[in-house]
């Protein structure tokens, strides 16, 4: 009786938050029209927070898009509601052209939220049938992170990404594909620009928005910025307890368990003195990144958040790590004269805490239980920002803190992480829209302030705040570290042994 009244009470809180996530329908500006047909592959949970947010904001009908999935995980009957057409289907190597093909032509649009579905070949199919994409990060075939025939250098994202820029030579421009668009990769690309204008401004750098590569890579360089933390902190709770053989999570579990077991990557600085120990450089593609030779889920580092303050997160491996740092390098013929470090630092919610230690003790052997936690949570917040640091001022914090409650009455079938994933979702396919002939392009080529016009309505307070925090407070009292006193930036302060 006591499972089934809190469950209740859960769904009543949901039905609640859905009713005060709909007000008038003026309230909701149309960004632009879509006439053409719209497929979302997979629905997950960003495939059912963002539905609502593309029919809100963009002028079409819900008979425009077909959701194709190889679950259903009680999104058909939602989507009937809706009136979207819903395919039962699992996307393959040999099915692909099959079963997408037929349902994609010039100005159709593709909207990959899907794992397992390579993102290479759904691009190349776009790109000759004229149809514009999107994803949230770029995703091999079923053993593409996990085939152990292929090099760890080969199973990186630094990998994924230099086979979806190859596509750029091989099209030569053409429909709008946007890679790697969500929270992270994707949103934090704009939240960086945003914050290096208000670093300069407060540090009295005058200077124009820069409106090439270049520039923003000398602003950065002039500002002295010598990493750039995605840091993330998810304090979200729910009151039911995580099982034993459980993977609980605010998002994606099977897109976090694949990319904890890559491994561990960051954009590498030029202000580095020494390689990590287990550091290793590719020797192909753009060289701007470096990995580890062992997964983000065993690889710690120091950061900080404004409401956290200090705390350990994880090297998650994403694809900003490596554009961010790629498209800030500034070289000298060949040589690379600036770029700044790039990583992620993710302390997720508590629960999925619990579950990462659990699977790390099983090798990486994922449990056969998955509960991905929105309407059962009871409170907290998600904070994601980007940390930049060496400027004058030290450390700047700058991005969203988003609360449960607010997620809520803001859109229908969110959490707070999920949210900040879907705003950007619906940005990018917006800014393909009114930019359809653009090619492939990332998060960092892409308008930032047209990006974040259409974001901030759904991230919460999105504040800066400037820290005296490094890596070194407090180190070394009580037991000896290795550390350099000398330059509290380097990744070696950084790295919890």
């Amino acid at each position: 009786m006591a499972k089934t009244a809190k469950k209740a009470a859960g769904q009543a809180r949901a039905k609640a938050a859905r009713k005060a996530a709909r007000p008038a329908k003026a309230a909701y500006r149309k960004h632009t029209a879509f006439g053409g047909r719209m497929v979302m592959i997979g629905f997950g949970s960003i495939g059912q927070g963002v539905l609502p947010l593309i029919l809100r904001h963009i002028d079409m009908k819900p008979s425009q898009i077909t959701v194709i999935s190889p679950e259903d995980r009680g999104g058909g009957a939602e989507l009937a509601k809706f009136g979207v057409t819903f395919v039962r289907k699992r996307l393959t190597q040999d099915n692909l052209s099959q079963v997408l093909g037929k349902r994609i032509g010039k100005g159709d649009f593709v909207v990959n939220l899907s794992v397992e579905v390579a993102s290479t070949a759904l691009i190349e199919l776009c790109q000759e049938k004229g149809a514009l994409y999107i994803d949230t990060c770029i995703e091999p075939w079923p053993g593409g992170y996990s085939d152990p025939s292929l090099s760890v250098s080969h199973r990186s994202n630094y990998a994924l990404r230099d086979r979806a820029l190859a596509l750029r030579d091989k099209f030569k421009g053409g429909p709008t594909a946007v890679i790697a668009h969500g929270a992270n990769p994707g949103l934090v690309s704009h939240f960086v620009k945003r914050a290096m204008l208000n670093i300069a401004k407060d540090t009295g750098h005058a200077v124009a928005t820069p409106t090439t590569r270049q520039g923003w890579g000398e602003l950065a360089r002039d500002l002295g910025i010598k990493v750039i933390h995605i840091a993330e902190r998810d304090t979200q709770v729910s009151a039911k307890p995580k099982e034993v053989g459980e993977f609980v999570n605010t998002w994606s579990i099977d897109g976090f368990v694949s990319e904890g077991g890559q491994p561990a990557e960051m954009g590498w600085g030029t202000h580095e003195k020494t390689l990590p120990r287990d550091g290793v450089r590719h020797d192909f593609g753009c060289d701007a990144a470096i990995y580890l030779n062992r997964p983000g889920l065993h690889t710690r580092v120091r950061t900080w958040t404004p409401k956290e303050g200090p705390f350990q997160g994880f090297i998650i491996t994403h694809n900003e790590a490596i554009s961010l740092a790629d498209y800030f390098t500034l070289r000298n013929g060949k040589r690379a004269s600036y770029r700044p470090t790039v990583h992620y630092a993710y302390h997720p919610c508590d629960q999925a805490i619990m579950s990462m230690h659990e699977i790390v003790g099983k090798n990486l052997v994922q449990q056969k239980r998955q509960r991905l936690i929105v309407d059962e949570i009871e409170s907290g917040i998600d904070e994601l920002g980007v940390l930049l640091m060496g400027h004058a001022k030290g450390a700047y914090w700058y991005g969203s803190q988003l609360s449960i409650d607010e997620a809520r009455k803001l859109a229908p079938y969110n959490n707070a992480t999920s949210l900040q994933v879907c705003a950007p979702v619906l940005s990018g396919i917006i800014w393909a829209l009114e930019n359809p002939q653009a090619g492939l392009v990332e998060a960092d080529e892409m308008d930032f302030e047209r990006n974040l016009e259409i974001c901030m309505p759904y991230l919460g307070p999105v504040v800066g705040r400037y820290s005296d925090w490094t890596p070194l407070q407090g180190r070394g009292q009580l037991f000896p570290e290795d550390i350099d006193e000398n330059d509290p930036w380097q990744f070696r302060n950084f790295r919890v042994a």
